[in-house]
């Protein structure tokens, strides 16, 4: 992997470039590196509370439940689409990137195929970049909104964006002309079995394919597979990585808590898009 950082700095927009332990642009603004290895570029006024994104309880949550390989064919899918995408070397950006087990794969991906590649993440929880340094060997991580990557105009040639905010406009200006958007969204019966255990009438996920502007439809890719959940643990681990969490009555976090084990379907839709231009 490129050990280079493709990030700029937030105030001016001059790339960065490190020394020792710090990243420095031209006109004098430095941001160290954190313990792990992330950079904040998170500038205060962009900060909309004291610890913005992910909290520690739903970060440790996702990182029990992923590294458990249940979401590994969504995994699989996304870095044989971007192992394969075009010839020369790639700047990849995960935004929105969370603990970073995507991020690691596109990575891992991209060795594998001898490919030359700058892969980075960004995301505004910090304790969620934490994990994602330790995990994502020779990935850069910062701490930055999707609504203003620290990325120049035209960097990425790859963008991926895996149940994140979609930021159309960043997105149209950070990746290439040419350049590869994968979109991962919920399918129509994502997590249906669940829903039945916490909600008394669930209803599906809508199911839309939505042209924006700037980018060409490619393909829609579905990615389903199966889940045996042998533990209230990991069940547990499940519900408090999704929305529900924040919105589930008394009644289903009771039915949630008395579960042993859960067969539930993982059902994803891959929007593929190219930047026009």
């Amino acid at each position: 992997m490129d050990d280079r950082w493709p990030f700029v700095c937030p105030h001016c927009a001059s790339p960065l470039v490190q020394e020792e332990r710090t990243l420095r642009c031209a006109r004098g603004h430095c941001f160290d590196l954190a313990r792990e290895g992330y950079v904040n570029l998170l500038p205060a006024n962009r900060k909309h509370s004291a610890q913005p994104g992910d909290d520690k309880e739903m970060t440790a949550a996702r990182t029990r439940f992923l590294d458990g390989g249940w979401y590994q064919p969504l995994r699989d899918a996304l870095a044989r689409r971007t192992a394969a995408e075009g010839e020369g070397p790639l700047t990849v950006l995960d935004a929105g990137c969370g603990e970073g087990y995507y991020t690691a794969g596109l990575a891992q991906a991209l060795r594998q195929a001898g490919r030359q590649a700058v892969v980075a993440g960004v995301d505004l929880s910090r304790s969620a970049l934490r994990r994602a340094a330790r995990r994502g060997e020779g990935c850069r991580f910062a701490v930055a909104s999707v609504y203003h990557l620290p990325l120049a105009d035209g960097a990425a040639r790859v963008l991926v964006d895996c149940f994140s905010p979609l930021a159309l406009e960043e997105f149209r200006r950070v990746l290439a002309p040419g350049g590869l958007f994968l979109y991962v969204v919920p399918a129509r019966d994502h997590l249906w079995q669940l829903k039945e255990v916490l909600y008394p009438t669930p209803y599906p996920n809508p199911q839309e394919d939505i042209p924006y502007g700037g980018f060409a439809y490619e393909a829609v890719e579905e990615v389903d597979s199966w889940m045996d959940l042998g533990d209230n643990q990991t069940i547990r681990d499940l519900f408090t990585m999704t929305p529900y969490r924040w919105r589930t009555p008394r009644q289903g976090m009771e039915r949630l808590a008395q579960l042993e084990g859960l067969r539930v379907k993982a059902a994803f839709r891959i929007h593929v898009f190219r930047r026009q231009g």
